[in-house]
Parts: C-alpha cells; sequence; structure tokens
C-alpha cells in the first residue's frame, strides 16, 4: 500500500512553484525596476523593522528561550537596518553603467564604445539560519533588492516564532510578486533549494551546502555559499593579553558562540596560555557577574544544540584535556530553566577531540600552543579554510605572514568578528567555508548580471578582417604577435 501523500509539504511545493512563476512572470513584463521603485523596497524593509523591532525581540528571545534583549537590537535589528540604508544611498551610483576600453583602441578612434551594465538576475532565492535570523535575511534582501531582483525567503524551522513573524510583517509591507517568505522544516528547505532560481543565497553549516549546492546545480542555479569552519585566533607574543582575552571572550561569548564568524580556536605561545587564561576569566566576570538568570547571556537554541556542545567538553575531558568553566557567581547550572552553558576554556585539546574537528558554535574555546608563528601557519594551513582568521599582535612581519600565507574568508586583526560590519567590504569564505560574496557593493553586483556591451563602428575599415585576406590583414595580426 502506498504511503498517504504529506498534504503540507506538496501544499507548500505547490506555493513555491505558484510564487516562483508569479515573479519571473512579474520581473519580465514589467522590466527591471527603476532606482525610485528599488529605494522604495529598501525603505520598506526599513520600516518593518523600526516598526516591529520589539515583536522580533520578543520572537527571538522566546525562539532561543533566553536571548540577550540589547544584543538583539544591536545585531538583528540595527544590523539589517544599516546594509538596507547603505544600499538605499549608495545605489544610483551602483546603478551607473560603466565604460570600459575598447580594443584595439583605434577602433575606440573610430567610434566604437564597450561598457558594462548592471542587470537584475530575477528572482533570488534565499535560505537564512536560525542564529542571526533576521539580519542574515535582511542582509540578502538589501543586496537583492538593490540589484533589482525579486526575493524567495525561506528562514529556519529552529526560529519557527521570528520565522513565523517575518512572514507576517513582510505580507503587510510587500506584495507576494516582490517578496515572499516560505516557512517549513527540512523537507520544505531541500524542496526550495531544488527550484529553478536565478540566484540562490544559503547561510548555514557546510554539511547542508552539500545538498543545496547538489540541488542547485540540477538546474545549473549559480549560487552563494556562506557557511562557516573553524575559524583560529593567533596570539602573538607583542600581544596585549588583558585587550586580548577581553576581545576574543566577547566574541565567544555573544550570541552564546553561536555566530560563524567566533573565534573557534586559539593559537598562543606556550608560555602565554596562563596569562591569558588569567586574564580571560577577568574579562567574563566583568561582562557576566551571573549568568544563569542574566539577561545578557543567551542560551543554545535548543536542545539538540546544547546536548552537542555539552558532548564536545565531556568528550574533550575523557581524552585528556584540562576543562576550565568560567562561572563567576558558583552557580549550579544541573537545574536551570534555559540552556544556558558558561564559557569553557579546553585546555591541553589535541586533534583526536572532537572539538577540534567540527565547528563548535557555542561557547566553548580551545587553546593550543605553538613555539613558533611559522608553526601556527602550519597548522591552520593543515585545516579546511576558515570564514575567518584573527590576530593580535603589533609584530607588521608576523600579521603580513598570516595574511600571505593563509586562506581564509576575511581577516580581522587585533579584535574578531569586525570585519564583517564594514559593509564596503565584501563577506564570504573560501572553499569549506563558503563560495561568493556580498554585503554593500559587492552585494549588489552578486547579484546582479554584469553584461557586457559592444557598439561597432560605423567605419568599414573592419572590410580589412573580412576574406580574402590579404596583406594589410597579415600585417595586423603579426602586430598583435609582438612581445
Amino acid at each position: 500500500m502506498n504511503k498517504p501523500v504529506d498534504p503540507t509539504i506538496e501544499e507548500s511545493k505547490a506555493r513555491m512553484q505558484a510564487v516562483l512563476e508569479l515573479q519571473k512572470r512579474a520581473q519580465t513584463s514589467k522590466g527591471p525596476p527603476d532606482a525610485r521603485l528599488r529605494k522604495d523596497r529598501l525603505t520598506r524593509c526599513i520600516d518593518l523593522l523600526i516598526t516591529h523591532k520589539n515583536d522580533f525581540v520578543e520572537a527571538m528571545n522566546a525562539d532561543f528561550g533566553a536571548r540577550s534583549r540589547d544584543m538583539t537590537l544591536l545585531t538583528d535589528i540595527a544590523g539589517a537596518i544599516t546594509p538596507l540604508k547603505s544600499a538605499r544611498d549608495e545605489l544610483e551610483r551602483w546603478m551607473k553603467p560603466q565604460k570600459r576600453k575598447v580594443t584595439p583602441a583605434a577602433l575606440g578612434v573610430l567610434g566604437a564604445k564597450a561598457e558594462v551594465r548592471y542587470q537584475p538576475k530575477g528572482v533570488i532565492g534565499v535560505i537564512s539560519p536560525w542564529n542571526f535570523p533576521v539580519q542574515l535575511s535582511f542582509d540578502a534582501i538589501a543586496g537583492a533588492f538593490a540589484a533589482g531582483n525579486r526575493v524567495m525567503l525561506k528562514p529556519s524551522e529552529f526560529t519557527p516564532i521570528t520565522s513565523a513573524l517575518m512572514a507576517q510583517t513582510l505580507d503587510l509591507y510587500f506584495d507576494e510578486d516582490e517578496i515572499a517568505v516560505i516557512v517549513g522544516g527540512a523537507d520544505v528547505g531541500a524542496a526550495f533549494a531544488s527550484l529553478p532560481f536565478d540566484h540562490l543565497i544559503f547561510t548555514g553549516a557546510t554539511s547542508v551546502a552539500r545538498h543545496v549546492m547538489r540541488a542547485a546545480a540540477e538546474n545549473l542555479v549559480p549560487v552563494t555559499l556562506e557557511l562557516g569552519g573553524k575559524s583560529p585566533v593567533v596570539i602573538g607574543r607583542s600581544a596585549d593579553l588583558a585587550k586580548t582575552a577581553a576581545r576574543v571572550m566577547t566574541g565567544k561569548t555573544m550570541n552564546a558562540g553561536q555566530i560563524c564568524l567566533a573565534p573557534d580556536y586559539v593559537l598562543a605561545p606556550r608560555e602565554s596560555v596562563d596569562s591569558f587564561v588569567g586574564e580571560a576569566k577577568k574579562a567574563v566576570a566583568k561582562m557576566y557577574p551571573t549568568i544563569k538568570d542574566n539577561g545578557d547571556y543567551t542560551s543554545l537554541v535548543n536542545q539538540r544544540h546544547y546536548d552537542r556542545v555539552r558532548g564536545l567538553i565531556e568528550d574533550a575531558k575523557q581524552k585528556g584535556a584540562q576543562i576550565v568553566e568560567i562561572n563567576p557567581a558558583a552557580e549550579d547550572f544541573s537545574q536551570q530553566e534555559h540552556r544556558k552553558i558558561p564559557p569553557t576554556l579546553i585546555l591541553g585539546a589535541t586533534d583526536d577531540m572532537s572539538v577540534m574537528q567540527e565547528e563548535i558554535f557555542g561557547p566553548v574555546l580551545p587553546i593550543r600552543t605553538y613555539g613558533e608563528v611559522e608553526n601556527a601557519i602550519d597548522e591552520i594551513n593543515a585545516r579546511p579554510r576558515p570564514l575567518a582568521i584573527y590576530y593580535f599582535g603589533e609584530d607588521q612581519t608576523e600579521s603580513e605572514a598570516l595574511l600571505t600565507r593563509t586562506h581564509s574568508g576575511g581577516v580581522t586583526i587585533n579584535d574578531v568578528i569586525f570585519h564583517v560590519t564594514m559593509h564596503d567590504l565584501p563577506f564570504g569564505g573560501v572553499g569549506p567555508s563558503g563560495m561568493g560574496a556580498y554585503h554593500g557593493h559587492r552585494g549588489f553586483l552578486e547579484f546582479s548580471h554584469e553584461k557586457a556591451i559592444y557598439r561597432q563602428t560605423g567605419s568599414e575599415v573592419l572590410a580589412m578582417m573580412r576574406p580574402p585576406y590579404g596583406a594589410t590583414f597579415k600585417k595586423q595580426v603579426d602586430a598583435r604577435m609582438k612581445p
């Protein structure tokens, strides 16, 4: 007997296909939107976020169980508004056709012209993650709308209240042929990834990205993959350890470490480890004198994720690592309302430990040692290319060695994560940590087709290029072969 068809997934598939066809028809029939309409769409997104900011704060707090409201306002609300405003301000400059050189130059003298125009790709599929569900949705939307596209958004099922709110509010501000939200679980996400979009951007885990890319390949859909990996911190001997520890632990505890760019492990000189640990304890105690009921400290998003991170700590402990739990108020976390894990340092982390084999995505920080910076470079290069590398120190020779001899999506020197906040810098990974880039002007380019246009001269000097090939033709060819 055949298994009954799940009406929910079938209905979702039917709606996705219908919305995609609606948006493609609208894009074709109405043509590329002008700057006025693009700015209007960006402004509507900004108005939506400002009007409903408190609703989103509450939704994310409910999804996580406990999420810092102030951090949410900074990272998800202000963090989403900033790229939207930036795109709106820069839009007309980005849209201008770019003149290019004509070759050979003689054709230009005779009136030939070359230019690049930026044409909307069409319908952009956006699969956004749960860790910063609003910011990472609207950041992609900003680039897509600026480039003149329409958008279909599939937010994460792990933050269902926030995803439902995005669907509800976007429906209030936009027609479905401009942007539509598709909610659902992994089966809906898989069907979404298989749609014949004009471009697809996925933000999430590398393991899932393989399935997304495979599905997109069936329709030859170009993809942008924003992934993660194990982003290392290299502490130089010239680093100010108090300042370094404060900045590293700020990045590691923000959103309880549930950040694709969070520092994932530390490489420190052997003689600096004890001092770094001491300064890390001081930094955490200053930021979070208590943790268990502290509204500034975020919980793990769900029980499965909590159990996985606790399992990483336990695995390291069983394999001989020294576990340093930073718990300033000596609170008991065995009984708690939420899924909070105190900041935890793992000293003596080895390659056979799970914590050194997978992205942590939690407030856990392994610390390893090196003798010379050359050893740190070798260790980084022996691992898959990460989304970010962080260097602390004042030794320019060291920092340049890291910049030129390692690969990563981006780099922040003397802090962590900050390069992603620079909207005039492209943001993306390399290899296992991602493909393509967006943010600011780079996002506009990512979601645009750079159409090459050449206008031929009216001069018939080109007749010499046609058969029968004579002496003038051969002279021209010979001239192009000179060194």
